[in-house]
């Protein structure tokens, strides 16, 4: 059922067609990609759980040579090819058996999908086989223990059992059943156990405008918030590790280093 579901996300999640919030998550997932890796100029880039086509519109906007969008929701898809099928190429496939030779692809972007699929698992190792020796996978991976439920913001929903979460979301009139399955902090590096994996959760807080995302600390208080975490020891910081909501994870399948400029809280190899 969770996978019939997915065959229409954007249908029935409206924010899956938010262009301009979108867009800047994009804008975000490239000043990472590019700190860690450098220019995509010449690359071949996919995004895997497309949807609408957003992302990888910005992808091949940012000079990726061949630009892929990859999901099985064949509305969005549509919507997609509509609009940006001229330089991007939209494929509806499974994640679990992407349509590309080993080592074929160059970066991929895996951002806030894991919980929508069945066998979150068996995409990551197939990401693995795709992605180039020298390649880059970024990884958006939401908290279960992340106290705000991020699609239909009820508090500690992910934390529930199935039955319970359900009768959660119908009491508030969210949706019929609640069909998301996060993990923790620890679930995800196990899934993630075949890469050799950088966390920029805390150097894309503590420099939001550095990786175009200046909305998230807006204003006085925001300047404050980004100071003090600027300046907050990573031994501090790693006490809120276990609540934060989503993690900002790039991974490779050879050890590498990033490649960009200083941080006052660098990206730490986990």
């Amino acid at each position: 059922m969770v996978k019939e579901k997915q065959l229409e996300y954007s249908e029935f999640q409206p924010a899956m067609l938010d262009e301009a919030k979108r867009r800047r998550k994009a804008a975000k997932i490239i000043a990472v990609l590019e700190h860690f890796h450098g220019p995509l100029g010449g690359l071949t880039v996919g995004d895997v759980g497309c949807s609408a086509g957003f992302i990888a519109d910005e992808l091949a906007a940012a000079g990726a040579a061949h630009t892929l969008g990859i999901d099985i929701d064949v509305p969005g898809l549509r919507k997609a090819a509509d609009r940006f099928g001229k330089r991007v190429a939209f494929i509806c496939g499974d994640g679990t058996a992407l349509p590309f030779p080993d080592s074929s692809v160059d970066v991929l972007v895996f951002n806030h999908i894991y919980e929508h699929v069945v066998d979150p698992d068996a995409v990551v190792a197939e990401m693995h086989r795709v992605l180039s020796e020298d390649g880059v996978l970024y990884l958006g991976l939401g908290n279960k223990l992340g106290i705000m439920e991020p699609h239909y913001k009820l508090p500690f929903l992910s934390y529930l059992p199935a039955p319970l979460a359900d009768r959660y979301v119908r009491a508030f009139g969210r949706a019929d059943h609640y069909y998301e399955r996060f993990r923790t902090r620890r679930g995800l590096r196990k899934m993630t156990r075949a890469f050799y994996v950088w966390d920029y959760t805390f150097p894309v807080l503590a420099t939001p405008t550095a990786f175009a995302g200046g909305e998230l600390f807006p204003g006085l208080l925001g300047r404050i918030a980004q100071a003090v975490l600027a300046r907050t020891p990573r031994a501090v910081l790693k006490l809120m590790l276990p609540l934060v909501p989503t993690y900002l994870w790039v991974a490779t399948k050879r050890p590498r280093t990033p490649a960009g400029a200083a941080l006052p809280q660098p990206p730490e190899r986990l």
